[in-house]
């Protein structure tokens, strides 16, 4: 994979990554859910990195991020212009949808609320910047496809790529991934010391949350053939878990560079 530098990613020096491509040139995302954390100095972001410039940073070592940003707060029209000019154009912003609509309303009535939320990300797909929209849903939420169709029916009308968390165990059923292929939605792939999804895939595209408390060199190798297999149908987006620690950013790091490799 050949490297570039980008315009758009400051500070001066820096490499920016472009994406990794699969057997049929869908691309390969990695990255973490947040970049944030001046916690992950020294090890990830250099000391000499200020505040302001650690997602340009981040930019030059991964090529995607899942913005948890807009779980509580929509962002400024600024906020977005700024994230776009600190990044290259091959890199993806995904989007955890507002708790509004997924823990508050629980996807009843959410018509404004999405309509809100579309306008506040709308910039960041003009510019053919957006990964996806990843809608997290609360444990407690049981399987209730009444609502779930009811939901989709208004947020496919949006046009973004969808993918949905299900974090009750009740939702893993066919009717299920019926309704997400009905309404071109996907499943998200999420893995954690207590709970794992189903691998099982309703759109071309995929999304991968990886949320184990640890990753050894073998299970990232089984991740990164996994997604290489995933990129023969689709884009493919894989988010590893945010830390104090930037062990997420080093597993994200450490399958990029082994497509690379590849």
């Amino acid at each position: 994979m050949s490297w570039v530098r980008s315009p758009l990613a400051a500070p001066e020096g820096l490499i920016f990554q472009l994406p990794v491509t699969g057997p049929t040139k869908n691309a390969i995302y990695a990255g973490t859910s947040g970049w944030a954390y001046p916690s992950w100095k020294p090890d990830f972001y250099p000391a000499s990195v200020p505040a302001k410039k650690l997602l340009a940073y981040y930019a030059t070592r991964l090529n995607t991020v899942e913005v948890n940003y807009t779980f509580r707060s929509l962002p400024s029209a600024s906020t977005i212009e700024t994230w776009l000019a600190e990044t290259g154009d091959d890199f993806r912003f995904s989007f955890k949808a507002p708790q509004r609509i997924t823990h508050i309303l629980r996807l009843k009535n959410c018509a404004e609320a999405l309509e809100r939320f579309a306008h506040s990300i709308a910039p960041v797909a003009s510019a053919g910047r957006l990964g996806v929209i990843l809608f997290q849903l609360p444990p407690n939420l049981k399987m209730d496809m009444e609502r779930l169709e009811s939901f989709l029916k208004d947020a496919e009308k949006l046009g973004f790529r969808m993918a949905f968390e299900f974090r009750n165990a009740s939702w893993f059923c066919t009717e299920t991934y019926t309704t997400l292929r009905t309404h071109s939605a996907g499943l998200c792939i999420a893995e954690s010391d207590d709970l794992t999804t189903p691998d099982e895939h309703t759109v071309p595209f995929s999304c991968y949350r990886f949320r184990r408390s640890e990753y050894s060199k073998a299970d990232l190798a089984a991740i990164r053939s996994k997604l290489q297999v995933r990129a023969t149908e689709g884009d493919v987006f894989a988010y590893f878990k945010h830390e104090d620690t930037p062990a997420g950013a080093f597993y994200a790091t450490s399958v990029l560079e082994g497509l690379r490799a590849a």
